[in-house]
């Protein structure tokens, strides 16, 4: 059984699922190095318009996989460094796709599950879904995810969770801004197709270019480079073939080159 479902449909909406659901969706060195690579070639499809990351199970994704953290507990600290950055690339890989990256978040992400939600743009979750970073549990700490996991909750809430390991559950999430809409499990699939449907009528080069400009601006300071690196960007959108569709089309009462007929 492949561990790791991937379809494309007719819009270019891309479905990446989790598939080890006996194991909850634990990941190993073997499925990081799969799912790295099938979002990266995702990342490099032009026909791909958007990723949902989804699973099958009870779980979502109950983080390291306990026979990996067997073999993990053998390693010396190169192995280990080795080993830890190949999740690194695989966060780092999902945090940075062009297009844009909704979970489906059905069920407990514990761990480097949490990394997963965090990296993508947009999380929806079942109200029977739950959380928790439980490193510290194990004598170790949520390293590679931290990046990602401290900019969706923020450095207060991650001095909490980080250290307690505590579950919290769907609506916490929310609060904490780790996921942005918490509905019913029957509910999960439409909300998230009308989701995808808000997406797909937007521009796919101004949504990847509004992703990048997300990540360059952050928390960077109000100041005069900044003020005209963001001058810049806008401009060359506006003077970007796809920009100037949009423009004429919105004017035209029209929908832009992008959208598919009906």
């Amino acid at each position: 059984m492949s561990a790791l479902l991937v379809t494309i449909d007719h819009r270019g909406v891309a479905e990446v699922r989790l598939n080890r659901p006996e194991l909850h969706n634990a990941f190993d060195d073997a499925l990081i190095a799969e799912l790295t690579a099938q979002l990266q070639q995702l990342n490099d499809n032009p026909a791909v318009r958007a990723v949902v990351l989804a699973a099958n199970g009870k779980s979502f994704s109950a983080g390291a996989d306990l026979n990996w953290m067997q073999r993990m507990a053998g390693y010396n600290e190169a192995e280990n460094f080795a080993d830890s950055r190949a999740l690194a690339a695989l966060m780092h890989t999902l945090n940075g796709m062009l297009v844009p990256t909704v979970a489906r978040v059905q069920g407990p992400a514990y761990g480097g599950g949490v990394g997963l939600v965090a990296c993508c743009d947009i999380a929806i979750a079942s109200d029977s879904a739950t959380f928790a970073l439980t490193e510290v549990k194990l004598g170790l700490i949520p390293a590679v995810i931290s990046p990602y996991v401290i900019g969706k909750i923020g450095v207060s809430a991650a001095r909490r969770y980080f250290l307690t390991a505590e579950r919290f559950d769907a609506t916490t999430a929310k609060q904490l801004g780790l996921v942005h809409e918490v509905v019913d499990r029957d509910e999960l699939d439409s909300t998230i197709e009308t989701l995808l449907t808000t997406l797909l009528a937007n521009g796919p080069h101004a949504m990847a270019a509004a992703k990048m400009l997300i990540q360059h601006v952050g928390n960077q300071r109000i100041e005069p480079g900044l003020i005209d690196e963001t001058a810049q960007r806008i401009a060359r959108i506006r003077a970007s073939a796809e920009g100037k569709d949009g423009l004429r089309a919105f004017l035209d009462k029209r929908p832009p080159g992008w959208v598919q007929p009906s």
